[in-house]
C-alpha cells in the first residue's frame, strides 16, 4: 500500500467528523424530505402539519397512534439531543469526551439517575404506561428508518442506541434533578472551616425568607394581597382571572430558564387525538406537555426549590449496612476505569465523588425523592386532560421531582396554583448543620406527602397569580429555605397591578421587562455611602451611577457602573483579594441584597472609605470604555458544543447585545462582572396563552424548533426572540390546517 493511501485509510473515519465542523445548510423542505413516512408502527394513517419553523402538529385518530407519532417527531428534531441527554443521565460522557470526563461520569452514576426506573414503570397505570411505550417506539422507529444519524454524532463518537422506558425515566430524573445541590455540595467543601456556622445562618436567612405567592386559607387571602412583596435563581409564571382580563378568558404566561445554549431545552408541538388536543413545550424525548394549553386548561410553572433532599452523615452506620459496587466507564481514546459506588438506605454516598469532597473521615449520603417511585409521566398526562382546576391538581398525585410551582388558567375563567410535588416529613427543620445526623432518628423521613395533600388556592380575590421561585405558601410541612429573593415576583405582581383589565400583549411585554428593582435600590444606597465617605474625584462615573434606576436595558449607561462597583465591592467589604478568596454565598445575588449594604456600613470608618475608594477607581476604568449594559452583556448563539476545546469556535452562531440580569423578568444571569460577559441561563422559551379563544396560544424559544446542525430551523426564531414577537399555535383545526400547511401523512406497516 502506497503511503498515500495509507493516509487516506487514517483520515477517512475523520471525514464525517469533520462535516459537524461546517455543516452543509439545510432548509425546512430538506429536512421534512428526510421524514421518513410508510413501514411505521402505526394502526392508522397520522397526519402531521408543519408550519414555518418546523413545529408539527399532530392529527391522529388513536391515542397511541399519537404517542408514536410524537416518538418519530422527537427523533426527527431533537436525535442527536435526546442521545446526548441519556448519556448524561446513565454517566457515560467519557464514552464522548475521554479521561477529562471520568470523575463527572462517576458523579453522576453515584447520583443514579435510574434508580428508581423499575419501579416505577412496574407501577404505571395501563393508559400511560402503553402511551409511554408507543412514545418509545415512535423514536425507535424513526431511527431504524433514518437516512443519516445528526452531524455531530461523528466528531462525538456517538451512534443511535434502543430508546427504552428506563431511558426515558433516567432523563425525566437528570431534569429534575433538585436545584438545591449545588448549594449543598459547595457547603460541604466549606463544612468545618472557621466561621462556617454564620455562613450557614447567612444562607437560610438570605434564602427563607420568601414572601408566599398565595395563601394557604381564606383569612390570609385579602392580607395577602396587600403584603406581596419580595427572588432567585429560575422561571416565571403569572395567570390572570377573567375578572381581570380584557378579553373575557383567563390568561397564563410562562418562560422557563434553563441554560441559553442550543438545541433548546424544549421543543414545540401541538395534538389532536381522541384523549388528548393541546399545544406547548415538551421536554426532548418525554411524551408530555409540560408548559401550554388545552381546551380546558393552560398551565406553566417555576421549580419551587423545594427541599427534596437531604444529607446525611453515614459513617458511624455498621459496615454491613453499606452496600458496594464496581461500575466501569468506558473512555474513549483510552482505556477503561473502574470506579466504587457506595449506597446505603440513606442514599447512594455522594461524599465519594470529587465534586463533592467532605471533610476527612466523613461518609456522606444523599437521600432524595428523585430515588422514590413517582410518577411525573402519568401526571402530566392526566393534567393534560384535566378540565378544571380541582382535576389538575389531583392529577400531581404521585408527582415528585423536581417539585413545581404550577399555575392553572380555565376557559371558564378561574385560575388557580398548586404545591406540586412529592415532600418529605421532618420533625426537625431547617437543621442547624445541613448535614444530618443518620443515627438521630429525629432526623429520618417520617413518611411522604404529595399534591392532593398540600396546601393550593382557587380564585384568589385580586384574580392575581405569579410565582418565580418564590416560597410558595405558608405550611406547617417543612417546604424548602433556599427559595427565590422574591425580587422578581415582586416586580410581576406590580406590573400585573398596574392595569385594571390585561390583554396579551400586557403578559408578552411583561416576560420582556428588565427592571430589578433591588439592583435600583442598592446603588442608591451604595451612592449615599460614596458621597457620605467624601469620594468625589469619580464625577462621571458617579454621575452614571446616581441616575440608574436598576433598568437593565440593553442601552443604559447605569447598569455597566453598577456591575463593575459590584465586581470590585463585593470581596473587598468581605477582606478577599479576589472572588474565590471569598465565601461562594456572599457573592450571590441573594446575599449581596441581603447583607451588602450592612456590611459595608458595619465597616470601620477608615476601613469602609478605603474599601469604597479602590473600588470606585477600579470600576470607573472598567466602565469608562462600555457606553451601554448591551454592549458588556451579551446573547451569544451558540450550539451546545461550543463549549470543546479548540473547536467550540465552529459552533458559534452569533453574538447580540442584550438586556436583562439575574433577577429581572427577563432572566439573563451573569456573575460579578466588569467587562463583557455572556449571559448562559435564563429566559430560553416564552409562553402566553388567552382562553377566551383556543386559537390565542404564542409561544417562541430561543434559538429554534430544529436541533440539526446546519438546519435553518436551529436559529431561524432568535430574531423573533429578540424582536419580541411570537408564534400562534392555534387548535381550532381550520386554524391549524391554515398556518401548518405542510402536510406529512405517515401510513402504517
Amino acid at each position: 500500500m502506497s503511503a498515500l493511501h495509507r493516509l487516506i485509510a487514517v483520515l477517512a473515519p475523520l471525514v464525517p467528523a469533520l462535516r459537524a465542523l461546517a455543516p452543509r445548510p439545510v432548509t425546512a423542505a430538506e429536512r421534512l424530505a428526510a421524514f421518513p413516512t410508510s413501514r411505521l408502527p402505526l394502526s392508522r394513517p397520522v397526519d402531521i402539519r408543519w408550519n414555518a419553523h418546523q413545529i408539527p402538529f399532530v392529527e391522529a385518530e388513536t391515542d397511541g397512534d399519537l404517542a408514536v407519532a410524537l416518538g418519530l417527531v422527537h427523533a426527527h428534531l431533537r436525535g442527536g439531543q435526546i442521545a446526548l441527554m441519556k448519556r448524561v443521565a446513565q454517566g457515560r460522557l467519557s464514552e464522548i469526551a475521554g479521561p477529562v470526563a471520568r470523575d463527572i461520569d462517576h458523579a453522576l452514576r453515584i447520583l443514579d439517575y435510574g434508580h428508581a426506573a423499575d419501579a416505577v414503570i412496574d407501577r404505571m397505570p395501563a393508559d400511560s404506561r402503553a402511551f409511554a411505550e408507543a412514545f418509545v417506539t415512535g423514536v425507535n422507529a424513526y431511527h431504524a428508518l433514518e437516512r443519516a444519524p445528526p452531524p455531530e454524532f461523528a466528531l462525538l463518537g456517538l451512534r443511535h442506541e434502543p430508546y427504552t422506558l428506563r431511558d426515558m425515566w433516567s432523563i425525566g430524573r437528570l431534569a429534575g434533578s433538585d436545584i438545591n445541590w449545588l448549594a449543598y455540595f459547595g457547603l460541604l467543601r466549606e463544612r468545618g472551616t472557621p466561621g462556617f456556622a454564620e455562613a450557614w445562618a447567612r444562607t437560610l436567612k438570605a434564602g427563607a425568607n420568601a414572601v408566599t405567592s398565595f395563601a394557604s386559607d381564606g383569612q390570609q387571602a385579602a392580607l395577602a394581597t396587600l403584603l406581596t412583596a419580595t427572588g432567585r435563581t429560575g422561571s416565571n409564571s403569572v395567570a390572570v382571572a377573567a375578572t381581570r382580563s380584557a378579553t373575557g378568558g383567563a390568561m397564563i404566561a410562562s418562560d422557563p430558564h434553563l441554560s441559553l445554549s442550543l438545541p433548546n431545552l424544549w421543543l414545540v408541538a401541538g395534538m389532536r387525538s381522541p384523549g388528548y388536543r393541546m399545544a406547548g413545550l415538551m421536554v426532548p424525548g418525554m411524551p408530555f406537555v409540560a408548559v401550554g394549553r388545552s381546551l380546558h386548561l393552560a398551565w406553566g410553572g417555576t421549580n419551587m426549590r423545594a427541599a427534596s433532599s437531604d444529607l446525611y452523615n453515614v459513617s458511624a452506620l455498621p459496615p454491613e449496612e453499606i452496600e458496594t459496587r464496581e461500575t466501569v466507564i468506558r473512555t474513549r481514546f483510552w482505556r477503561s476505569a473502574r470506579r466504587k459506588i457506595r449506597r446505603s438506605r440513606f442514599g447512594p454516598i455522594v461524599s465519594d465523588a470529587k465534586v463533592a469532597r467532605s471533610r476527612p473521615g466523613d461518609t456522606i449520603a444523599l437521600r432524595w425523592i428523585g430515588h422514590e417511585p413517582t410518577d411525573e409521566v402519568t401526571a402530566l398526562l392526566r393534567a393534560s386532560r384535566a378540565t378544571t382546576p380541582e382535576e389538575f391538581r389531583a392529577a400531581f398525585a404521585g408527582f415528585g421531582v423536581s417539585a413545581q410551582n404550577m399555575l392553572v388558567a380555565g376557559a371558564d375563567g378561574r385560575i388557580g396554583q398548586i404545591m406540586a410535588a412529592t415532600l418529605p416529613v421532618r420533625t426537625r427543620f431547617p437543621p442547624p448543620d445541613p448535614v444530618l445526623d443518620a443515627g438521630d432518628p429525629d432526623t429520618h423521613w417520617q413518611g411522604l406527602v404529595d399534591a392532593p395533600a398540600l396546601p393550593w388556592t382557587a380564585d384568589p380575590l385580586e384574580g392575581l397569580l405569579a410565582t418565580a421561585n418564590n416560597r410558595p405558601t405558608d405550611t406547617t410541612l417543612p417546604v424548602g429555605f433556599f427559595f427565590s429573593a422574591d425580587e422578581r415576583v415582586r416586580r410581576l405582581y406590580a406590573l400585573l397591578r398596574s392595569k385594571e383589565r390585561l390583554i396579551p400583549e400586557d403578559l408578552a411585554a411583561l416576560q420582556a421587562d428588565t427592571v430589578s428593582p433591588d439592583s435600583g435600590a442598592l446603588a442608591r444606597r451604595l451612592v449615599e455611602a460614596i458621597c457620605a465617605a467624601g469620594i468625589g474625584d469619580q464625577a462621571g462615573f458617579l454621575d452614571r451611577l446616581a441616575g440608574w434606576d436598576g433598568d437593565y436595558a440593553a442601552g443604559s449607561a447605569g447598569a455597566p457602573a453598577f456591575e463593575a462597583l459590584l465586581h470590585h465591592l463585593v470581596p473587598r467589604v468581605y477582606g478577599a483579594d479576589s472572588h474565590d478568596a471569598m465565601p461562594r454565598l456572599m457573592a450571590q445575588w441573594n446575599a449581596i441584597t441581603a447583607f451588602l449594604a450592612d456590611d459595608l456600613g458595619a465597616l470601620a470608618p477608615d476601613r469602609r472609605r478605603q474599601v469604597l475608594a479602590e473600588a470606585v477607581g477600579l470600576a470607573a476604568i472598567d466602565a469608562a470604555p462600555i457606553p451601554s449594559w448591551g454592549e458588556m452583556h451579551r446573547m451569544r448563539v451558540a450550539h451546545i458544543l461550543a463549549a470543546l476545546p479548540v473547536l467550540g469556535r465552529f459552533f458559534v452562531f452569533g453574538d447580540y447585545p442584550t438586556g436583562g440580569s439575574r433577577e429581572t423578568p427577563m432572566k439573563t444571569a451573569h456573575g460579578l462582572v466588569r467587562g463583557r460577559h455572556n449571559a448562559t441561563y435564563g429566559s430560553m422559551a416564552r409562553h402566553v396563552a388567552d382562553m377566551s379563544d383556543p386559537d390565542a396560544s404564542w409561544v417562541t424559544l430561543f434559538g429554534g424548533q430544529d436541533g440539526w446542525l446546519g438546519s435553518e430551523g436551529l436559529t431561524d426564531q432568535i430574531p423573533l426572540w429578540r424582536e419580541r414577537r411570537s408564534i400562534r399555535l392555534p387548535l381550532r383545526p381550520e386554524t391549524v390546517a391554515r398556518e401548518f400547511p405542510t402536510l406529512v401523512r405517515l401510513s402504517p406497516r
